[in-house]
C-alpha cells in the first residue's frame, strides 16, 4: 500500500474520531459532573475515540499492527504499525480549552511515513508524508527561520508526577530568562505542529510516549525542523526536542546542561 493510501486512511480515521469527541463532549463537562466525575466522562470519550479508530483500521487494514494510548497493542503482519493517541490534551478537553487533538501515525519498519494531527476546535488538520512535506489544508507548512537564542519562543509541557513536575519547573526557571518566552499549551502533538506552522520557534518535553510525538514529529520534520532527544539520540520518553537548524543545536545543548532529560 502506498503512503498516499495510508494517509487517506489516517485522515478519515482522525476526522471520524475528532467529530466524535467534538460532538460528544457535554457542554457542562468542566463544571457539573453528569456521572461520578468529569474525569470519568473524559476517560470514556478517550476510550470511545480509540475504539472508533482501531475498529476503522481493523476494517481497512486488518493485517497492520497497532500501538495506542488506551491499550491497543498488536504486532500485525504487514510491516505497517499505527501509533494512535485518540485524545491528546485531555485536561484541555476537560476544561473546554481548544488545544486538544487526535494524533495518528503510520510506521513502516519502525519509521514514521505518515502523520496526521486533527485539532477540531482549531478547525485544523495537519498532515505529512515522509519526503513530501507537511500541510495544513492546502497550505504548505514551514518552520520559522531560526532566531537568536534569546529571541526564541519555546513550547514545553509538564508531566503528571509531582517529582517530575518539580524537576521540570527547575529547567523552566533556568531557561525562561534566556529566551523570549515559554509557552505551555497542554498537547504535545499540537506543540509539534505549532513548530511546523511557525507559531513556536522550538519545543521540548520530557516524559512523552511514542503516541504523543509519532505524528507531530514527522510533521515538524517535513516542515523543516530537526527533531531529537539527548544529543545524538532520537526523540523518546527521556527527551523530545524540535526546532529549525540553528536553534535546535543550542536548545538541545542547553537542555542537556540543565538535565532536562532526567527527574
Amino acid at each position: 500500500m502506498s503512503n498516499s493510501e495510508l494517509l487517506a486512511v489516517a485522515l478519515e480515521a482522525a476526522a471520524r474520531a475528532g467529530a466524535l469527541l467534538k460532538d460528544g463532549r457535554p457542554a457542562d463537562l468542566g463544571v457539573a459532573a453528569t456521572k461520578t466525575s468529569p474525569i470519568d466522562v473524559v476517560t470514556e470519550m478517550d476510550l470511545a475515540a480509540e475504539k472508533l479508530i482501531t475498529g476503522f483500521l481493523a476494517e481497512r487494514r486488518p493485517h497492520d499492527g497497532l500501538l495506542g494510548e488506551e491499550g491497543a497493542d498488536s504486532e500485525g503482519t504487514s510491516g505497517v504499525r499505527w501509533v494512535i493517541d485518540p485524545l491528546d490534551g485531555t485536561v484541555n478537553y476537560l476544561y473546554g480549552l481548544p488545544s486538544w487533538a487526535v494524533s495518528i501515525a503510520a510506521e513502516v519498519d519502525g519509521e514514521a511515513v505518515v502523520g496526521v494531527v486533527a485539532a477540531p476546535m482549531r478547525g485544523e488538520t495537519y498532515r505529512a508524508v515522509l519526503g513530501e512535506g507537511a500541510y495544513c489544508g492546502e497550505r504548505r507548512l514551514r518552520v520559522r527561520p531560526a532566531p537568536e537564542f534569546p529571541q526564541a519562543l519555546v513550547g514545553t509541557g509538564f508531566g503528571y508526577l509531582t517529582e517530575r513536575r518539580a524537576a521540570q519547573a527547575e529547567v523552566v526557571r533556568a531557561l525562561l530568562p534566556e529566551v523570549r518566552d515559554i509557552r505551555r499549551a497542554g498537547a504535545a502533538a499540537i506543540d509539534l505542529c505549532d513548530v511546523a506552522c511557525g507559531r513556536l520557534d522550538g519545543y521540548y518535553e520530557r516524559g512523552l510516549n511514542p503516541w504523543d510525538f509519532a505524528a507531530g514529529a514527522l510533521i515538524a520534520r517535513e516542515a523543516g525542523a530537526l527533531t531529537g532527544g539527548r544529543p545524538g539520540r532520537a526523540p523518546s520518553g527521556e527527551l523530545t526536542v524540535a526546532a529549525p537548524a540553528g536553534l535546535f543545536e543550542p536548545l538541545q545543548a542547553r537542555l542537556e546542561e540543565l538535565g532536562a532529560w532526567h527527574d
